[in-house]
């Protein structure tokens, strides 16, 4: 496939990508970030933004200084920035979070006041965050994916139809931090609705690389919840975004409780303030949520259909080379016509997919992501990993946990940085035994193995 032209502006966007780190051989090299789905850089405008503001921070809804007032006002207005990114409904309330991992655990106490009985429908190729705190509080099933890893709609309206409207919410990825498959949202709204439940997208793969509308809320692929995070967009500073109706919010406890979530309190009672401010208890992180505000800005300005279009040439580019590279296995790439964000995982045969990744970072400075992604059931799938293989690498600390290695790009990276990938894995896998030995003897390959045996590596 032929290179999609980027040009030097993009680049220049984002802070950091002339950095230099060191190789094994103790040469400098620019640094490769293929690394985007976990987090990315943060945009110049991001960080000069919050440069300028800081002579000015203070202290949101907590005083009449000139200082706080501003704050004040910085951070609502963000919220409007948030629902016209998203075309959320004017019902909806915009709710602060540190991540899309706690914007998920709030949906999940605010739903289960309404009791166990009720089932959630998540699926197989889902992050641990978007079933982990379903599992805690209400039934919970998977709807299935397909010998290609895609996600099945019919098995999504057999359960619909299995569960005969105890089905409150389906909870699904908007897209795979895996595979790259994009999720047919809007027809999965469709189902849901169609059967009463509502729909939870997780965003956090999505929102920064398409262009998302929420639909409005009369419409039967209307987005009832969704959430997503600043770190992945080009945002640093902690911050995190929930969507849905306000009805949803109004009547419920908040998760954390304190000052900044309450209106009046005495001894014996405590009047809740209305949402969002219920939700957002204790201070709130002005800088993160200004910064998600100046990305949200900023990618706007650079049009979202251009950036995935982009972004998807440059996914199909990387994806050709790959296929040249001997041994290497792609999960998953049928052909041109899927719908995809910009990332793909793969194995090399013959070697470990932490000592892949290390091998990339050492040799060639490229900054790749190796393990289950925190996505353990899908990737577990991917696989063929049964449940018994599964339960012998729990028990037994001192064996390797299989994974992929998954590279992941962002507006930013370029062809030249994809060829310099796929030229290092052509050497890698030319001289296997090589790299291998190399690393194993270095030292390197044994601190590989113990930080895949490390459970936050897992992710």
């Amino acid at each position: 496939m032929r290179c999609p032209n980027i040009g030097p502006y993009l680049r220049s966007m984002v802070v950091g990508v002339d950095a230099k780190v060191p190789l094994a051989d103790g040469q400098y090299v620019t640094a490769i970030n293929f690394d985007n789905a976990a987090t990315t850089p943060p945009f110049r405008s991001v960080m000069k933004e919050i440069m300028s503001y800081a002579p000015w921070y203070g202290s949101v809804h907590r005083g009449k200084g000139y200082k706080s007032v501003l704050a004040s006002k910085l951070y609502e207005a963000a919220r409007d920035v948030v629902r016209r990114f998203v075309n959320a409904s004017s019902h909806d309330v915009v709710i602060f979070t540190k991540n899309t991992t706690e914007a998920i655990n709030i949906l999940a106490h605010v739903l289960a006041a309404a009791g166990r009985n009720q089932v959630v429908l998540s699926t197989q190729m889902e992050h641990l965050a978007n079933d982990l705190p379903w599992r805690e509080r209400f039934t919970t099933d998977y709807v299935a994916i397909d010998e290609a890893g895609r996600l099945s709609l019919p098995d999504l309206e057999a359960k619909l139809l299995k569960y005969q409207g105890r089905v409150k919410l389906v909870a699904v990825t908007g897209a795979s931090n895996v595979t790259g498959y994009v999720n047919p949202i809007y027809e999965i709204a469709r189902l849901a609705h169609k059967y009463d439940a509502k729909i939870f997208v997780d965003g956090a793969q999505l929102v920064p690389h398409v262009p998302v509308d929420m639909k409005p809320a009369n419409s039967l692929e209307h987005i009832d919840y969704l959430a997503f995070s600043a770190h992945k967009m080009y945002a640093p500073f902690g911050a995190g975004v929930l969507i849905g109706p306000r009805d949803t919010f109004a009547d419920a406890e908040p998760v954390y409780k304190g000052g900044g979530a309450v209106g009046l309190v005495s001894a014996q009672s405590v009047q809740w303030d209305e949402p969002p401010a219920r939700f957002e208890a204790g201070t709130p992180n002005m800088m993160g949520v200004l910064a998600l505000a100046t990305a949200i800005q900023t990618l706007q300005s650079l049009d979202m259909k251009a950036i995935a279009g982009y972004e998807r040439n440059l996914i199909e580019y990387a994806i050709d080379g790959l296929a040249t590279v001997p041994g290497l296995t792609l999960y998953r790439h049928r052909d041109k016509s899927e719908d995809r964000v910009s990332l793909i995982s793969f194995t090399l045969e013959g070697l470990h997919h932490s000592l892949v990744a290390d091998i990339l970072a050492q040799e060639a400075g490229i900054a790749s992501r190796s393990g289950l992604f925190c996505a353990h059931l899908y990737v577990e799938k991917l696989l063929n990993l049964s449940d018994e293989a599964v339960a012998y690498y729990q028990t037994h600390d001192d064996i390797l946990v299989p994974g992929l290695v998954r590279v992941s790009f962002g507006l930013y990276n370029d062809c030249r940085e994809v060829d310099v990938l796929i030229d290092c894995l052509q050497r890698i896998a030319k001289k296997r035994d090589y790299y291998k030995t190399k690393y194993q003897q270095d030292g390197r390959g044994k601190r590989c193995a113990a930080a895949s045996l490390n459970r936050h590596l897992y992710c």
